[in-house]
This record gives C-alpha cells, sequence and structure tokens, in this order.
C-alpha cells in the first residue's frame, strides 16, 4: 500500500494530489485540534469532487467528581492562569508551550515523548520524558510527587490520553480543559467500523 508522509501544499496541492492519485475517497483522522490540516481536507475534497469522512474521538465529558472549566483556546487557557503561581500539569505537549511563558509565576510540569532539542522557554518547568500509554494510578503518583494543583489539557478525547483526567478526579483536582477548535461542516463519525460501513456502502453502489 503507497505511504506518503508530509505536507500537500495546502488546499489545492492536496486537490491534485487526489486527483494525480485517482483517490476515490478520503478519511480525514487527523487530531481533534487540527483544524487548518480538516479544513483543508474538505475544501480539497470539494475541488476534487472526492467524497470526505471525518474519523474523530468523542470529546470527553465531564462525570460526577469532575472539576472541569472550559476555555476556548490556548491563549484563553494562558489567561486564566493570572494570578499567584501554582504547579501545573501542562499535558499539551511541546507545541504550545511557549504561548505559557507569559505567565511565568507558575512552575509547569511537562511530559514529553522525546527530549527536546532546546530547552522549554518557561523559568520554572520540571520535565518528564515519557511514552504511552498512561494509567489512572501512575498519574496520580505522577501528580501527587510533583504536587500538581492545577492541570492545563487539550479536549483530545478518546481513552489513550484520558488517565490524567481519572487521576485529576480522584486527587480532587481542578482542570483546566481547552475546548475543540470550530471544524468545517463535514460527516463525521466516531470509530472505525463506521469508516469501513461507509467504504462498504459506496462499495455496494458502484461509486
Amino acid at each position: 500500500m503507497p505511504v506518503r508522509i508530509g505536507g500537500f501544499g495546502g488546499i489545492d496541492g492536496l486537490a491534485g494530489y487526489l486527483a494525480v492519485a485517482r483517490i476515490t475517497h478520503l478519511v480525514d483522522a487527523t487530531h481533534p485540534f487540527a483544524a487548518r490540516i480538516s479544513g483543508n481536507a474538505v475544501a480539497a475534497a470539494r475541488i476534487a469532487g472526492v467524497p470526505l469522512l471525518a474519523l474523530t474521538r468523542p470529546a470527553w465529558r465531564p462525570v460526577t467528581g469532575d472539576r472541569w472549566t472550559g476555555v476556548a483556546d490556548i491563549a484563553a487557557a494562558v489567561g486564566a492562569l493570572d494570578g499567584p503561581g501554582r504547579r501545573i500539569l501542562l499535558a499539551l505537549g511541546r507545541m504550545h508551550v511557549a504561548a505559557f511563558a507569559a505567565r511565568p509565576q507558575h512552575h509547569y510540569l511537562l511530559r514529553f515523548v522525546d527530549a527536546p532539542a532546546v530547552p522549554p522557554p518557561l523559568p520554572h518547568h520540571t520535565l518528564v520524558v515519557d511514552r504511552g500509554p498512561f494509567t489512572p494510578a501512575g498519574d496520580r503518583a505522577l501528580m501527587t510527587a510533583h504536587r500538581i494543583d492545577l492541570i492545563v489539557a487539550k479536549n483530545a478525547g478518546g481513552t489513550g490520553a484520558a488517565a490524567k483526567l481519572a487521576a485529576a478526579r480522584a486527587l480532587e483536582l481542578p482542570v483546566l480543559l481547552i475546548d475543540r477548535p470550530a471544524m468545517p461542516d463535514r460527516a463525521a463519525v466516531e470509530d472505525v467500523a463506521a469508516v469501513l460501513d461507509w467504504l462498504d456502502h459506496d462499495i455496494d453502489r458502484g461509486v
């Protein structure tokens, strides 16, 4: 099966690739926060006349015991951290860490899959290099050891990254949860079986 790694060059580049590669169906299985890529996919599929289906994880919903505060985006999360210094688990990966340098009074606990080439630009931080899957028990131990009193995370959904939320619930810690970005109008499902059903349905119709 052919595999391509790397960008397509925006909407026009992706539309051109769909045509040249004679793609008949496009499944957008990118991260729920990859708004630009998903928007490009919708536009390119429309140009190329290719049907598109998004496969996305169900968003997390609060349950009894959760202490969540929702914010719209990274900027809103940074804004919400005004005030006295706290010990924060910044569970966002490395892409948005620099934005939190605007709130240097806090001590940030960072967990990256790989060690960064350049140290994070936060005056007070601890970096843990670790790779999941993580467990609620392990994340409880991590938060307790580092005396965490707030978690900042994206509402990525799914089960793979939910351990930190279960740990926060058990420890009665507040969570600042960043909402998912708005996506363009598109057909979407939440499991692989539904994608296969969609493909089978189109094949049965001779599309």
